[in-house]
């Protein structure tokens, strides 16, 4: 028997055979992803029009859709329609809220996180009482919220920001508490100060769980500014989706829950996108 040349060899080897296995098309994995989904919309759609669901209490996706439709681009009808062309302006009040409530939490959650995880006086002193407070629901600040800001944005963005800032300052805490000795003991050698410790070595090492936190503070803020526009504020997605159910709207209560969760959906992509930019460093490690 004749010995195989170098390229039968290569032409039957394992990784050759991987890398001739064909793509899978993404019209494939589109439908895969989609698949789950579109099944429950279908035995939604058929339960309401053979009527083994009543409309009053979860209207069809149709009727959702029609809804939503009027709410988003009909006109105001003379006023009979309250929600009629309302939700672009909705979407705006709650993402601004969220954005201000957010990024003070940011301000506040990440240098301190990282000072707590670096530094045991500073964990010493403040540690215990962010662990304290932590467990508190958001809805128990509604009442302190309320009494101090009163029927107002501020007190919505208060609570947003508090909501945020516990898994913020949690994680950057995690981050800054797991950094690789080897790098700090190597800056130390080549004279680097406290302050170059800290922004060239701790924060870029703690970045990963800073990101985490970040994306977990922002589902929360999601789910604060809904709270709080139920009965702190006067406008924005949460005060439409407690004022519809109270009128018997759950096509637009429907709908609503299906904006706050694609609204909620693109920002965290975003977040994504940033912690791909800043992480570029550590992929291409």
């Amino acid at each position: 028997m004749s010995e195989l040349t170098a390229s039968e060899i290569a032409a039957v080897s394992p990784r050759s055979a991987v890398l001739r296995l064909p793509s899978v098309r993404p019209a494939l994995l589109l439908l895969q992803t989609l698949a789950v989904p579109l099944a429950i919309l279908l035995i939604w759609e058929l339960s309401g029009r053979l009527g083994w669901i009543a409309r009053g209490i979860l209207p069809s996706p149709s009727a959702v859709a029609q809804g939503w439709w009027q709410w988003a681009f009909g006109h105001d009808a003379m006023g009979l329609n309250a929600y009629s062309g309302t939700w672009l302006a909705n979407v705006a009040f709650s993402t601004k809220r969220v954005s201000q409530g957010y990024g003070l939490a940011i301000l506040v959650g990440v240098p301190l996180g990282v000072l707590i995880g670096w530094s045991p006086v500073v964990a010493r002193l403040v540690d215990p009482t962010v662990q304290a407070l932590r467990p508190v629901p958001i809805t128990a600040w509604l009442p302190f919220s309320i009494a101090i800001f009163g029927i107002s944005a501020f007190g919505a963005i208060f609570l947003i920001a508090l909501g945020a800032f516990y898994p913020i300052v949690v994680n950057s805490a995690h981050g800054a508490r797991d950094v690789n000795r080897n790098l700090v003991r190597a800056a130390s050698m080549m004279g680097a100060s406290p302050i170059q410790m800290l922004l060239r070595v701790v924060l870029p090492s703690a970045l990963p769980s800073i990101c985490t936190g970040l994306r977990i503070g922002l589902g929360i803020a999601w789910t604060a500014v809904i709270v709080a526009e139920m009965i702190a504020v006067k406008s924005g997605l949460g005060y439409v989706l407690w004022d519809a159910y109270y009128i018997g709207r759950m096509d637009v209560v429907i709908a609503d829950m299906v904006s706050i969760g694609l609204v909620g959906f693109l920002s965290d992509q975003l977040i994504l996108l940033l912690a791909a930019r800043l992480l570029r460093w550590k992929q291409q490690r």
